[in-house]
């Protein structure tokens, strides 16, 4: 007597072929373009790589970077399968400006989902009398951050939108708490996931003012850059006694555009659809959210997430779409 298959066992047969067709030009392992350790873009990211590829079976792993605009070279040039950047460098990026590349337009990155946003937000100490943008002197000494991160790309120029004239400082955002401490800085404006440790650190040990732009100065900026309104939230430091008004810039995932499309959309539909192992990785993942799609307003979708997306009901545009 012949042995017979159930129509179970055939359709599971025929998905297994199906599946195992799907993944015939799937890379064989990927990574991840990060930033430096200790910053949230390397705890994401890394944490992110070994959630797709335990969820894939796909070897990944997180790439220590030097952050956004070496991410998009990065997945430009197929380095990297995967990056994390924000979408001012990207729009820069995509336009011929990226600094590591000066004329080459990277077309090649695109938009796998969105990640949180980084808010820019401006700290002084009381004593020095500074309760404003407006109060900030003449030639006063300004940190922002690590030379080429998002901060120095953007503050600066959002300080001279505003009028502001200073003296420009780099470092790491704890040395530059302690210099703003001993009295060697004036200000330090931040582009940071919040609460930023060393403001937190900063109110513990002194008296600060958190300033926020008045709705003018929030206006000009969001006219000149691609960024979008936000609220500090009052509960994120001890010296707020109400929510801060600021701007924040959009962080998104990106792949490849020539990466298959049904490993790209594996990758997002894993991420997507389990939020709290996501937040479990890192807290600003509570952001990471379908609703947040249109964000989006600079880099084309890669196929494979936009047809995640387009499943949950984003309406994302043919022309929004790489080769669509």
């Amino acid at each position: 007597m012949k042995p017979t298959l159930t129509l179970a066992a055939v359709a599971a047969l025929v998905a297994f072929g199906a599946g195992a067709q799907d993944r015939a030009d799937w890379p064989s392992s990927f990574t991840i373009a990060t930033a430096s350790q200790g910053g949230t873009f390397f705890a994401y990211g890394s944490g992110w790589a070994n959630m797709v590829a335990q969820e894939l079976g796909v070897t990944g792993a997180g790439e220590v970077t030097g952050g956004p605009m070496q991410n998009m070279a990065l997945v430009h040039t197929g380095d990297a399968a995967f990056g994390l950047t924000t979408l001012g460098p990207a729009r820069e990026s995509l336009e011929g400006e990226n600094p590591i590349a000066p004329g080459l337009q990277m077309t090649n990155a695109c938009a796998m989902f969105p990640m949180y946003q980084t808010p820019f937000s401006v700290t002084a100490l009381s004593s020095s009398g500074i309760t404003s943008i407006s109060d900030i002197p003449a030639g006063a000494r300004i940190g922002f951050g690590p030379a080429g991160s998002s901060s120095d790309t953007y503050f600066p120029r959002m300080m001279e939108t505003l009028g502001v004239a200073f003296e420009r400082r780099n470092g790491g955002w704890s040395d530059l708490g302690g210099q703003l401490q001993d009295g060697l800085l004036d200000v330090i404006a931040f582009a940071a996931g919040v609460p930023v440790p060393a403001v937190s650190q900063l109110e513990v040990q002194t008296d600060i003012n958190i300033i926020e732009f008045t709705e003018e100065e929030q206006r000009k900026i969001l006219a000149a850059f691609p960024v979008a309104p936000f609220d500090i939230a009052a509960s994120t430091y001890t010296t707020l006694e109400a929510p801060a008004r600021s701007v924040a810039m959009w962080n998104f995932a990106i792949a490849g555009c020539d990466l298959p499309e049904s490993f790209v959309y594996e990758a997002v539909k894993a991420t997507m659809e389990d939020n709290a192992r996501m937040v479990s990785i890192h807290n600003s993942a509570r952001s990471t959210v379908f609703e947040n799609w249109d964000k989006n307003n600079v880099l084309m979708w890669h196929p494979g997430a936009a047809r995640w997306f387009r499943e949950q009901g984003a309406d994302i545009p043919d022309d929004m779409v790489h080769g669509g």
